[in-house]
């Protein structure tokens, strides 16, 4: 699958800036990605690849200076955080004075999140972009799709799986690596078995919101130790925190993050859901729908994490989504329901909250009107509009 939009992204980064950083979670396309993009760089330029998991590339780049300074054109570096201390040194080969047509171009691709690469990301600020990458998204399969996205999640090689119970064990297959090669691999010494118990502790929270005194205790470990660990699923992409929306208004507010998994396929594995008929009986099953609506509706706007929340207040009212974007204030509330219906809640968020639209998502592939500034909308035409 060519994912087009991100290709033209990547051309337009390259425009600004000398450096380009794809980040995402492992095995979710970068590496297919960046050789479709140095494909189109090779008819422009010369271009080199180096692969920090291949021990050949990681004994040539022991000596970075002295490999990667006569280069130029399209340089490509995979599993960048397996060496921050390179940054230092792009930083000396961007700035050296070269002819316009010689300069390099970076492109780097990493396995962890901006906070976890921000020691070495400091050394090439201004030069450098972080383009996030995530697994398949409703977009880029097709509406008529949506189904197997959901149960399955869009990791390429568990969505295109022939079977679903192929996708299962490569889903399974991949959470073992994660725990027992990728997160040693970052420097983070942590027991596999601990952070496998916190996971899938983690999963029977999926939607609610995060109380790590709870977790400690179940778990036997320290409130900073869950919230450690918390930090370490965030920061690989594995879990998104989505923070609470704050108004000044005369009501007690939620303050403590709600925790989605950010693809429902490594949920379901989790919750041994092994199907889409297996998930349809799951006791959880609105949570995990209410989790895969969010993300794709998040993407579909574009919203950064400095822009999605979720709101609120003791008294009961809520709101499952808030964007806050270009000086908009665009409210979604997320049910698994063919027939969706205006609710007390959802009136005292459009008030409160002051709120330009709130939106109601279903499973369905209409859009039609609820009450004034309140319209329902199925998820399936959100694949239209998604920004990738």
């Amino acid at each position: 699958m060519i994912r087009r939009a991100l290709l033209s992204e990547l051309e337009r980064s390259f425009r600004v800036h000398p450096a380009v950083a794809i980040l995402g979670p492992r095995q979710c396309g970068k590496t297919t990605l960046a050789r479709q993009f140095a494909q189109a760089a090779a008819r422009r330029g010369p271009v080199a690849f180096f692969d920090l998991e291949d021990p050949v590339d990681r004994e040539r780049l022991r000596a970075p200076k002295s490999v990667l300074e006569p280069l130029d054109g399209l340089i490509v570096i995979d599993e960048v955080q397996r060496a921050p201390e390179l940054f230092s040194v792009l930083r000396v080969l961007i700035d050296r004075p070269k002819p316009a047509r010689r300069r390099p171009r970076f492109l780097l691709l990493g396995s962890a999140s901006p906070q976890l690469l921000r020691q070495g990301s400091e050394s090439l600020a201004g030069r450098l972009r972080f383009v996030e990458l995530a697994p398949f998204q409703l977009g880029e399969v097709g509406a008529e799709k949506l189904r197997r996205l959901w149960s399955r999640g869009g990791f390429p090689r568990s969505f295109l799986a022939r079977a679903d119970r192929e996708s299962l064990q490569w889903r399974q297959a991949f959470m073992e690596t994660y725990l027992e090669r990728d997160i040693p691999a970052l420097g983070l010494q942590i027991p596999a078995a601990s952070l496998r118990r916190f996971w899938l502790m983690l999963s029977h929270y999926h939607g609610q919101i995060f109380n790590a005194s709870e977790i400690g205790r179940s778990l036997g470990a320290a409130d900073t130790t869950v919230r450690r660990y918390l930090d370490i699923l965030s920061g690989t992409f594995m879990v998104r925190q989505l923070p609470p929306w704050i108004e000044n208004i005369a009501k007690r507010q939620v303050k403590s993050p709600k925790i989605y998994f950010r693809d429902s396929g490594v949920l379901h594995a989790l919750w041994g859901a092994a199907d889409e008929r297996a998930l349809l009986h799951h006791p959880k099953m609105g949570a995990s729908w209410e989790g895969f609506a969010l993300e794709e509706v998040a993407r579909a706007h574009g919203a950064s994490e400095r822009e999605a929340y979720f709101w609120a207040a003791h008294s009961g009212a809520e709101l499952d989504l808030l964007i806050v974007k270009d000086g908009r204030r665009m409210g979604f509330e997320i049910k698994f329901s063919d027939a969706p219906s205006v609710t007390a809640s959802m009136r005292t968020a459009l008030s409160d909250l002051k709120l330009d639209s709130l939106t109601v998502v279903y499973p369905g592939d209409r859009a039609f009107r609820l009450a004034p500034r309140i319209e329902a909308r199925g998820l399936a035409l959100f694949a239209r509009r998604a920004i990738v």
